[in-house]
C-alpha cells in the first residue's frame, strides 16, 4: 500500500453565498484549509458545521475524506484546476482512494485520532452549486469519485501533513467503489447487498435501505 498521509484539513460554517445569477445559497459545503492541528470529536470537527443534517454529520459521517490523487484526473478533465476542499471533503489524503478504502477499516491519524470507513458518498447537486460546471454531479457518481464517511473511535487532533496508519481491515472485499456499485444494483444484486447489510460498520442508515431492497 501506498504512503497514506493527510494532504489537508478543510472545515465550514453554514454561510450564505450569493451564485453568479444573483440567487442566495446557504450551505455549509466551502471548506476552508487550515494550516494549525484541530481537534477531531465524536459528532464533529472543531470549525465544521453542516446544514442538512438529515443527510449530512452526525456521528457516522463526522469526517469526509477525499483522493487527492483525483484532483490531477479532474483537471485533465474539466481543463481547469480545482483546491483541496473542492467536492467538500474534510480530509482529503494521499494514498487512498475509492478502490483502497474499505467499508470498516480503521486508520490512526497522528498520534491519536482514530477513524472508521462508515459509507461511501452519495454526491448531490451542491456539488453543482457550488463548482457551477455543468453535469459535474454525474461526473462524479459515475466515475465513483466520490469520497467517503468515517466515524471516530478516538478523538483527538490533526493537521495537515499527518501520517494515516491502517490499524484494522475487516473486510478487504468490500471497497467503497464495491459498496457504491451494490447500493446503485441492490435489486439486481440482492445476495451481495444482503451481504454488505450484514457488515456491522457500514452506517445504520445504509444497512436499512439495502435491507428494504428498493431501487
Amino acid at each position: 500500500m501506498a504512503d497514506m498521509k493527510l494532504a489537508s484539513v478543510q472545515v465550514g460554517k453554514v454561510q450564505t453565498h450569493q451564485l453568479p445569477d444573483g440567487t442566495e445559497w446557504t450551505s455549509a459545503y466551502v471548506k476552508t484549509p487550515l494550516s494549525e492541528a484541530v481537534f477531531v470529536g465524536n459528532l464533529t470537527i472543531e470549525g465544521d458545521d453542516q446544514r442538512n443534517k438529515r443527510v449530512h454529520g452526525g456521528e457516522h459521517r463526522v469526517v469526509l475524506m477525499y483522493s487527492a490523487a483525483h484532483y490531477p484526473h479532474w483537471q485533465a478533465e474539466l481543463g481547469q484546476a480545482l483546491a483541496h476542499g473542492a467536492f467538500a471533503e474534510n480530509f482529503t489524503v494521499n494514498g487512498l482512494d475509492e478502490d483502497t478504502a474499505c467499508i470498516g477499516d480503521i486508520y490512526q491519524i497522528g498520534d491519536t485520532v482514530r477513524l472508521q470507513v462508515s459509507q461511501p458518498r452519495q454526491p448531490c447537486n451542491q456539488i453543482f452549486i457550488r463548482l457551477g460546471i455543468e453535469g459535474i454531479q454525474k461526473k462524479v457518481d459515475v466515475t465513483r469519485r466520490t469520497g467517503w464517511y468515517l466515524r471516530t473511535l478516538q478523538t483527538g487532533t490533526v493537521q495537515a501533513g499527518d501520517t494515516i496508519t491502517l490499524i484494522e481491515r475487516p473486510h478487504p472485499e468490500w471497497t467503497i467503489r464495491r459498496a457504491h456499485d451494490v447500493m446503485d444494483h441492490r435489486k439486481r444484486q440482492a445476495e451481495e447487498a444482503h451481504a454488505l447489510g450484514q457488515i456491522e460498520a457500514l452506517a445504520p442508515g445504509w444497512r436499512k435501505y439495502l435491507a428494504q431492497g428498493e431501487d
